[in-house]
Protein backbone atom coordinates (compact mmCIF):
# COMPACT_ATOMS: atom_id res chain seq x y z
CA UNK A 1 0.00 0.00 0.00
CA UNK A 2 1.18 3.50 -0.73
CA UNK A 3 -0.53 6.41 0.97
CA UNK A 4 -0.30 10.16 0.74
CA UNK A 5 2.44 11.12 3.24
CA UNK A 6 0.98 11.58 6.71
CA UNK A 7 -2.27 9.81 5.86
CA UNK A 8 -3.42 6.71 7.75
CA UNK A 9 -3.44 3.31 6.07
CA UNK A 10 -6.47 1.11 6.70
CA UNK A 11 -7.17 -2.60 6.35
CA UNK A 12 -10.82 -3.15 5.38
CA UNK A 13 -12.00 -6.64 6.29
CA UNK A 14 -15.02 -7.71 4.29
CA UNK A 15 -15.20 -7.39 0.51
CA UNK A 16 -18.96 -7.25 0.12
CA UNK A 17 -20.69 -4.16 -1.21
CA UNK A 18 -20.37 -2.13 2.02
CA UNK A 19 -16.76 -2.97 2.77
CA UNK A 20 -15.81 -2.30 -0.84
CA UNK A 21 -17.61 1.05 -0.90
CA UNK A 22 -15.90 2.20 2.30
CA UNK A 23 -12.53 1.05 0.96
CA UNK A 24 -13.10 3.05 -2.23
CA UNK A 25 -14.05 6.14 -0.23
CA UNK A 26 -10.99 5.90 2.03
CA UNK A 27 -8.70 5.45 -0.96
CA UNK A 28 -10.18 8.56 -2.57
CA UNK A 29 -9.15 10.49 0.54
CA UNK A 30 -5.52 9.50 -0.08
CA UNK A 31 -5.40 6.64 2.40
CA UNK A 32 -3.59 3.45 1.51
CA UNK A 33 -6.25 0.77 1.74
CA UNK A 34 -6.00 -3.01 1.65
CA UNK A 35 -9.36 -4.70 1.08
CA UNK A 36 -9.46 -8.24 2.45
CA UNK A 37 -11.84 -11.08 1.62
CA UNK A 38 -11.60 -14.76 2.41
CA UNK A 39 -12.17 -15.94 -1.20
CA UNK A 40 -8.75 -15.87 -2.87
CA UNK A 41 -10.16 -16.29 -6.38
CA UNK A 42 -12.62 -13.44 -5.90
CA UNK A 43 -9.95 -11.13 -4.52
CA UNK A 44 -7.62 -11.94 -7.42
CA UNK A 45 -10.45 -11.22 -9.86
CA UNK A 46 -11.01 -7.84 -8.20
CA UNK A 47 -7.33 -7.00 -8.51
CA UNK A 48 -7.36 -7.88 -12.20
CA UNK A 49 -10.61 -6.05 -13.00
CA UNK A 50 -9.92 -3.03 -10.80
CA UNK A 51 -13.40 -3.26 -9.33
CA UNK A 52 -15.70 -5.52 -7.33
CA UNK A 53 -17.50 -6.90 -10.36
CA UNK A 54 -20.06 -8.85 -8.32
CA UNK A 55 -21.31 -6.10 -6.05
CA UNK A 56 -20.14 -2.72 -7.42
CA UNK A 57 -19.16 -3.27 -11.06
CA UNK A 58 -19.34 0.41 -11.99
CA UNK A 59 -17.07 1.66 -9.17
CA UNK A 60 -13.45 1.49 -10.27
CA UNK A 61 -10.82 1.17 -7.57
CA UNK A 62 -8.84 4.39 -6.98
CA UNK A 63 -5.05 4.35 -6.78
CA UNK A 64 -3.90 3.12 -3.39
CA UNK A 65 -6.55 0.41 -3.03
CA UNK A 66 -5.15 -3.11 -3.01
CA UNK A 67 -6.95 -6.43 -2.54
CA UNK A 68 -5.84 -9.63 -0.82
CA UNK A 69 -7.06 -12.87 0.72
CA UNK A 70 -4.05 -12.89 3.08
CA UNK A 71 -5.12 -11.44 6.44
CA UNK A 72 -1.56 -10.96 7.65
CA UNK A 73 -0.70 -9.04 4.49
CA UNK A 74 -3.77 -6.84 4.96
CA UNK A 75 -2.89 -5.98 8.56
CA UNK A 76 0.90 -5.83 8.38
CA UNK A 77 1.21 -2.16 7.45
CA UNK A 78 -2.22 -0.87 8.47
CA UNK A 79 -2.67 1.87 11.06
CA UNK A 80 -6.27 0.79 11.69
CA UNK A 81 -8.68 -2.01 10.87
CA UNK A 82 -12.24 -1.56 9.60
CA UNK A 83 -14.54 -4.60 9.87
CA UNK A 84 -17.46 -4.68 7.43
CA UNK A 85 -18.61 -8.30 7.45
CA UNK A 86 -22.15 -9.56 8.15
CA UNK A 87 -23.01 -9.88 11.83
CA UNK A 88 -22.92 -13.68 11.81
CA UNK A 89 -19.23 -13.55 10.76
CA UNK A 90 -18.23 -10.74 13.12
CA UNK A 91 -16.84 -12.79 16.00
CA UNK A 92 -14.97 -15.13 13.65
CA UNK A 93 -13.12 -12.15 12.17
CA UNK A 94 -12.32 -10.77 15.62
CA UNK A 95 -10.89 -14.13 16.66
CA UNK A 96 -8.60 -13.96 13.63
CA UNK A 97 -7.59 -10.43 14.67
CA UNK A 98 -6.78 -11.39 18.26
CA UNK A 99 -3.07 -12.13 17.64
CA UNK A 100 -2.67 -8.52 16.45
CA UNK A 101 -4.41 -6.86 19.39
CA UNK A 102 -1.17 -6.04 21.21
CA UNK A 103 -0.44 -3.51 18.47
CA UNK A 104 -3.22 -1.27 19.79
CA UNK A 105 -4.34 -0.20 16.34
CA UNK A 106 -7.94 1.09 16.41
CA UNK A 107 -10.72 -1.24 15.36
CA UNK A 108 -13.70 0.28 13.59
CA UNK A 109 -16.74 -1.75 12.68
CA UNK A 110 -19.39 -0.89 10.12
CA UNK A 111 -21.33 -4.12 10.70
CA UNK A 112 -24.99 -3.69 11.65
CA UNK A 113 -26.85 -6.17 13.80
CA UNK A 114 -26.29 -8.25 16.92
CA UNK A 115 -24.69 -11.63 17.42
CA UNK A 116 -27.56 -14.02 16.83
CA UNK A 117 -26.70 -16.96 19.06
CA UNK A 118 -25.71 -14.88 22.10
CA UNK A 119 -27.85 -11.78 21.64
CA UNK A 120 -24.81 -9.62 22.40
CA UNK A 121 -24.29 -6.14 21.05
CA UNK A 122 -21.22 -6.05 18.82
CA UNK A 123 -19.26 -3.87 21.26
CA UNK A 124 -19.69 -6.70 23.77
CA UNK A 125 -18.27 -9.16 21.23
CA UNK A 126 -15.29 -6.83 20.75
CA UNK A 127 -14.74 -6.76 24.51
CA UNK A 128 -14.91 -10.57 24.65
CA UNK A 129 -12.31 -11.10 21.96
CA UNK A 130 -10.01 -8.06 22.16
CA UNK A 131 -10.49 -6.81 25.72
CA UNK A 132 -12.72 -4.21 27.34
CA UNK A 133 -10.19 -1.41 26.89
CA UNK A 134 -9.31 -2.03 23.26
CA UNK A 135 -9.54 1.21 21.21
CA UNK A 136 -12.55 0.83 18.96
CA UNK A 137 -15.41 2.68 17.31
CA UNK A 138 -18.64 1.94 15.45
CA UNK A 139 -19.49 3.68 12.17
CA UNK A 140 -23.13 3.83 11.13
CA UNK A 141 -25.77 5.96 9.50
CA UNK A 142 -28.07 6.24 6.47
CA UNK A 143 -25.90 4.96 3.64
CA UNK A 144 -26.19 2.72 0.62
CA UNK A 145 -22.99 1.20 -0.67
CA UNK A 146 -23.61 2.13 -4.30
CA UNK A 147 -24.05 5.80 -3.46
CA UNK A 148 -20.93 5.92 -1.28
CA UNK A 149 -18.97 4.22 -4.05
CA UNK A 150 -20.24 6.81 -6.55
CA UNK A 151 -19.15 9.63 -4.27
CA UNK A 152 -22.66 10.91 -3.59
CA UNK A 153 -23.26 13.03 -0.44
CA UNK A 154 -23.48 10.92 2.72
CA UNK A 155 -23.51 11.67 6.46
CA UNK A 156 -22.51 9.10 9.09
CA UNK A 157 -21.93 8.91 12.83
CA UNK A 158 -18.85 7.42 14.48
CA UNK A 159 -19.11 6.51 18.16
CA UNK A 160 -16.40 5.54 20.62
CA UNK A 161 -15.78 5.70 24.35
CA UNK A 162 -12.01 5.65 23.86
CA UNK A 163 -10.66 9.21 24.04
CA UNK A 164 -9.58 10.50 20.66
CA UNK A 165 -10.59 7.47 18.61
CA UNK A 166 -13.84 8.86 17.19
CA UNK A 167 -12.05 12.06 16.22
CA UNK A 168 -9.31 10.13 14.39
CA UNK A 169 -11.78 7.91 12.56
CA UNK A 170 -13.92 10.88 11.57
CA UNK A 171 -10.84 12.58 10.13
CA UNK A 172 -10.04 9.51 8.02
CA UNK A 173 -13.54 9.31 6.53
CA UNK A 174 -14.47 12.97 6.43
CA UNK A 175 -13.93 14.57 3.05
CA UNK A 176 -15.28 15.17 -0.42
CA UNK A 177 -18.91 14.07 -0.18
CA UNK A 178 -18.88 12.46 3.27
CA UNK A 179 -19.56 14.23 6.55
CA UNK A 180 -18.94 12.35 9.80
CA UNK A 181 -20.39 13.32 13.17
CA UNK A 182 -19.02 12.32 16.56
CA UNK A 183 -20.69 10.46 19.42
CA UNK A 184 -19.80 8.49 22.53
CA UNK A 185 -23.12 6.61 22.59
CA UNK A 186 -21.82 3.31 21.22
CA UNK A 187 -24.91 1.35 22.21
CA UNK A 188 -27.32 3.90 20.78
CA UNK A 189 -25.57 4.01 17.41
CA UNK A 190 -25.68 0.21 17.21
CA UNK A 191 -29.32 0.01 18.26
CA UNK A 192 -30.63 2.12 15.41
CA UNK A 193 -28.41 0.44 12.83
CA UNK A 194 -29.58 -3.02 13.87
CA UNK A 195 -33.30 -2.78 14.47
CA UNK A 196 -34.19 -0.40 11.64
CA UNK A 197 -33.60 -3.40 9.38
CA UNK A 198 -36.51 -5.28 10.94
CA UNK A 199 -38.76 -2.27 10.49
CA UNK A 200 -37.66 -1.96 6.86
CA UNK A 201 -38.95 -5.49 6.28
CA UNK A 202 -42.29 -4.34 7.71
CA UNK A 203 -42.38 -1.33 5.40
CA UNK A 204 -41.59 -3.56 2.44
CA UNK A 205 -44.36 -5.97 3.38
CA UNK A 206 -46.81 -3.08 3.55
CA UNK A 207 -45.82 -1.79 0.14
CA UNK A 208 -45.78 -5.32 -1.31
CA UNK A 209 -49.37 -5.67 -0.17
CA UNK A 210 -50.22 -2.39 -1.90
CA UNK A 211 -51.13 -0.49 1.27
CA UNK A 212 -49.74 2.83 0.06
CA UNK A 213 -47.85 5.82 1.41
CA UNK A 214 -50.09 6.44 4.43
CA UNK A 215 -49.37 3.00 5.84
CA UNK A 216 -45.65 3.33 5.12
CA UNK A 217 -45.47 6.64 7.00
CA UNK A 218 -47.37 5.14 9.93
CA UNK A 219 -45.02 2.15 10.08
CA UNK A 220 -41.94 4.36 10.05
CA UNK A 221 -43.31 6.61 12.78
CA UNK A 222 -44.52 3.82 15.03
CA UNK A 223 -41.35 1.88 14.29
CA UNK A 224 -39.37 4.86 15.56
CA UNK A 225 -41.46 4.72 18.74
CA UNK A 226 -40.35 1.09 19.17
CA UNK A 227 -36.70 2.09 18.76
CA UNK A 228 -37.16 4.90 21.29
CA UNK A 229 -38.72 2.58 23.87
CA UNK A 230 -36.01 -0.03 23.49
CA UNK A 231 -33.29 2.61 23.49
CA UNK A 232 -34.55 4.17 26.72
CA UNK A 233 -34.71 0.78 28.43
CA UNK A 234 -31.30 -0.36 27.18
CA UNK A 235 -29.51 2.86 28.10
CA UNK A 236 -29.18 4.61 24.72
CA UNK A 237 -29.63 8.35 24.56
CA UNK A 238 -32.86 9.53 22.86
CA UNK A 239 -31.01 12.07 20.73
CA UNK A 240 -28.92 9.23 19.27
CA UNK A 241 -32.03 7.31 18.26
CA UNK A 242 -33.38 10.51 16.69
CA UNK A 243 -30.12 11.08 14.82
CA UNK A 244 -28.44 9.75 11.71
CA UNK A 245 -27.88 6.20 12.97
CA UNK A 246 -31.48 5.90 14.19
CA UNK A 247 -34.17 7.93 12.46
CA UNK A 248 -31.94 8.71 9.48
CA UNK A 249 -31.14 5.08 8.77
CA UNK A 250 -34.74 4.05 9.47
CA UNK A 251 -36.16 6.45 6.87
CA UNK A 252 -33.57 5.48 4.27
CA UNK A 253 -34.00 1.74 4.70
CA UNK A 254 -37.79 1.83 4.76
CA UNK A 255 -38.24 3.98 1.66
CA UNK A 256 -35.69 2.97 -0.98
CA UNK A 257 -35.49 -0.29 -2.90
CA UNK A 258 -31.70 -0.32 -2.63
CA UNK A 259 -32.38 -1.70 0.85
CA UNK A 260 -32.14 -5.49 0.90
CA UNK A 261 -34.37 -5.57 3.97
CA UNK A 262 -37.08 -3.56 2.27
CA UNK A 263 -36.80 -5.79 -0.82
CA UNK A 264 -37.28 -8.87 1.36
CA UNK A 265 -40.45 -7.34 2.76
CA UNK A 266 -41.70 -6.45 -0.73
CA UNK A 267 -41.23 -10.05 -1.83
CA UNK A 268 -43.04 -11.40 1.22
CA UNK A 269 -45.88 -8.93 0.75
CA UNK A 270 -46.26 -10.11 -2.84
CA UNK A 271 -46.61 -13.70 -1.69
CA UNK A 272 -43.11 -15.13 -2.14
CA UNK A 273 -41.74 -17.48 0.50
CA UNK A 274 -38.77 -16.52 2.68
CA UNK A 275 -36.19 -18.88 1.16
CA UNK A 276 -37.03 -17.83 -2.41
CA UNK A 277 -36.85 -14.15 -1.52
CA UNK A 278 -33.50 -14.51 0.22
CA UNK A 279 -32.09 -16.47 -2.71
CA UNK A 280 -33.18 -13.82 -5.19
CA UNK A 281 -31.58 -11.04 -3.13
CA UNK A 282 -28.35 -13.01 -2.99
CA UNK A 283 -26.71 -11.04 -0.15
CA UNK A 284 -27.00 -11.01 3.63
CA UNK A 285 -30.31 -9.55 4.83
CA UNK A 286 -29.50 -8.52 8.38
CA UNK A 287 -33.07 -7.82 9.39
CA UNK A 288 -34.07 -11.45 8.90
CA UNK A 289 -31.58 -12.44 11.59
CA UNK A 290 -32.17 -9.40 13.78
CA UNK A 291 -35.92 -10.03 13.97
CA UNK A 292 -35.20 -12.82 16.46
CA UNK A 293 -33.05 -10.44 18.48
CA UNK A 294 -35.76 -7.78 18.45
CA UNK A 295 -38.21 -10.15 20.10
CA UNK A 296 -35.56 -11.27 22.58
CA UNK A 297 -34.50 -7.72 23.51
CA UNK A 298 -38.11 -6.59 23.85
CA UNK A 299 -38.68 -9.40 26.36
CA UNK A 300 -35.36 -8.76 28.12
CA UNK A 301 -36.14 -5.07 28.70
CA UNK A 302 -39.91 -5.41 29.05
CA UNK A 303 -40.81 -3.08 26.18
CA UNK A 304 -43.58 -3.28 23.60
CA UNK A 305 -42.34 -3.74 20.00
CA UNK A 306 -45.43 -4.95 18.12
CA UNK A 307 -44.18 -4.24 14.58
CA UNK A 308 -40.94 -6.14 15.14
CA UNK A 309 -42.93 -8.93 16.79
CA UNK A 310 -45.21 -9.31 13.76
CA UNK A 311 -42.23 -9.34 11.38
CA UNK A 312 -40.77 -12.17 13.44
CA UNK A 313 -44.06 -14.07 13.25
CA UNK A 314 -44.17 -13.72 9.45
CA UNK A 315 -40.57 -14.84 9.05
CA UNK A 316 -40.48 -17.74 11.49
CA UNK A 317 -43.89 -18.92 12.64
CA UNK A 318 -45.83 -19.24 9.40
CA UNK A 319 -48.17 -16.31 10.05
CA UNK A 320 -49.36 -14.71 6.81
CA UNK A 321 -48.60 -11.07 6.05
CA UNK A 322 -52.31 -10.25 6.01
CA UNK A 323 -52.83 -11.87 9.42
CA UNK A 324 -49.87 -9.92 10.84
CA UNK A 325 -51.29 -6.64 9.54
CA UNK A 326 -54.66 -7.51 11.04
CA UNK A 327 -53.02 -8.08 14.42
CA UNK A 328 -51.40 -4.65 14.28
CA UNK A 329 -54.57 -2.85 13.20
CA UNK A 330 -56.65 -4.70 15.78
CA UNK A 331 -54.59 -3.62 18.78
CA UNK A 332 -56.38 -1.72 21.56
CA UNK A 333 -56.52 2.05 21.26
CA UNK A 334 -53.94 3.96 23.31
CA UNK A 335 -52.38 7.40 23.57
CA UNK A 336 -49.71 8.12 20.97
CA UNK A 337 -47.18 9.18 23.63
Amino acid sequence: MSAVPGQASVAVLGAGSWGTALAIHLARQGRAVCLWGRDAAAMAAMAEAGCNHRYLPDALFPPGLETTADLDAALRRADACLVAVPSHAFREVLVALAPYRSDGRPLIWATKGLEEHSGQWLHQVVADELGVNYPCAVLSGPSFAKEVARGLPTALTVASVTPGVAERVAEWFHGECMRVYLSDDVLGVQLGGAFKNVLAIAAGISDGLGFGANARAALITRGLAELMRLGEAAGARPETVMGLSGLGDLVLTCTDDQSRNRRLGLALGRGEDLDTALTQIGQAVEGARTARMAVSKAAEFGVDMPICHQVHRVLYTGVSTIEAVGELLGRDQKPEF
